[in-house]
């Protein structure tokens, strides 16, 4: 790492989370975000209002020679214009840079950028394993949290599929750290479009949060494919916005999975949901087909509750509700990760065969729950597959082909 000490210039990587030792120079938190608010003096003379961020485009960079062919550098204002000098650190192994500029007074601006090049130029040539523009376009697949065993089965899937597929397509795969991340989710989209992507096949964490930066990128000439959980269409009918969907039917799914349940209870028994995030549409669409399923059966759905699909926080919510309804006869889980949180709540309890409970996802690790009768039944919906489906849907409209129809993927229920 080397540093130099330039007029208000501040250099970050731009790729993974930000530089630590350049951010501690500033004595920022890691955590700070990437775009900064626009100093206002700088906003008006560049006739902008709210945040500036002008992005140089990778032919600008080519022509200086130094830079990764698909890189882009981001120019934003600092929130402290009148800070005299940043330290500036450039990490010789990172080809991806950001140059944010504090200067008000702008006619110094192209002086400053040309100098920031300059010195940065040897350190931002890509290293011999950067890869390099091999003319294929890049598919990016954003999915939600990659700590869900169902989201790395999603990731597997798709690097399988690509490299069935090399000739065709480079794949580009994020996700974020937890499933209620929604504005890493939102910065995941941006870098993908930064990085030249062509199509991103994306598993929205939130039905409707998404909507506006995927609006961005399909305006930027981005080819945008739902999967998983499907966009909110009165909000993507507001935006304007037309995405194909490319997914199961949850809701007739959890109805099939309830219905698997039901035949082990008879009519009046006390139920409970645990639901994912509220408004996720998929969340919905299982919380939906698990009250179809119950209600047909006579069933009596005392209480229902998010877990927000994590399994700490479905073991928290189960434990609750199994203490506020003593004679509840089962736990019926919107996916596996809440499915193994409820059983953990349910063994905590002494209550082990008497509280049936139901997930959805088939994951690895509820296979011996499933096994020894701790889990009655899950449903299957093919993650290695699913991401694969829109990779193939955007494929061919890359190639030429009309935007796709929505398209239902396959739900299998798995019971013992």
């Amino acid at each position: 790492m080397n540093t130099w000490m330039l007029p208000c210039l501040h250099t970050v990587p731009m790729t993974g989370s930000l530089c630590q030792g350049a951010l501690s120079q500033l004595r920022l938190p890691v955590s700070t975000p990437r775009f900064f608010p626009t100093d206002p003096q700088m906003g008006r003379m560049w006739g902008f209002h709210g945040d500036l961020k002008i992005v140089i485009k990778s032919f600008i960079l080519n022509a200086l020679g130094h830079f990764h062919p698909q890189m882009g550098i981001n120019l934003i204002a600092s929130p402290f214009p009148r800070q005299p000098l940043f330290r500036f650190n450039i990490n010789r192994k990172n080809p991806f840079c950001a140059i944010v500029c504090a200067y008000p007074a702008m006619k110094l601006f192209p002086r400053l950028l040309l100098l920031a090049l300059a010195l940065a130029a040897p350190a931002c040539k890509p290293s011999a394993s950067a890869p390099t523009d091999s003319g294929k376009p890049k598919v990016a697949l954003v999915m939600k949290s990659l700590a869900n065993e169902f989201f790395s089965n999603m990731a597997e899937g798709a690097k399988k599929h690509q490299a069935a597929h090399d000739g065709d397509y480079e794949l580009l795969v994020s996700g974020i750290k937890n499933e209620t991340d929604l504005a890493e989710q939102v910065n995941l989209v941006e870098q993908m479009v930064a990085q030249g992507a062509k199509a991103i096949v994306i598993a929205p964490a939130d039905s409707k949060a998404l909507v506006p930066a995927l609006k961005r990128a399909q305006k930027a000439g981005v080819l945008v494919i739902n999967i998983d959980n499907k966009l909110d269409a009165d909000v993507l009918k507001q935006a304007g916005l037309k995405v194909p969907f490319v997914g199961p039917d949850n809701r007739e799914g959890a109805k099939r999975v309830g219905e698997t349940l039901a035949k082990k209870l008879k009519a009046g028994d006390e139920v409970a949901i645990i639901e994912g995030i509220t408004t996720a549409f998929n969340g919905q669409q299982r919380r939906a087909g698990f009250e179809d399923a119950m209600k047909a059966a006579g069933m009596n759905i005392v209480a229902s509750q998010s877990g927000q699909w994590e399994m700490e926080k479905a073991n928290t919510v189960a434990a609750g509700i199994l203490s506020a309804q003593p004679n509840l006869k089962a736990l019926l889980c919107a996916n596996d990760n809440m499915a193994l949180g409820a059983a953990a709540a349910v063994q905590a309890a002494g209550k082990t065969g008497q509280v049936l409970i139901v997930g959805f996802d088939n994951i690895s690790a509820l296979q011996p729950l499933l096994a020894d009768g701790r889990v009655t039944a899950t449903a299957d919906q093919h993650a290695d597959q699913l991401a694969v489906f829109g990779i193939e849907a955007a494929l061919k409209v890359l190639k030429g082909g009309a935007s796709p129809e929505d398209q239902t993927t396959a739900v299998d229920v798995i019971a013992k």
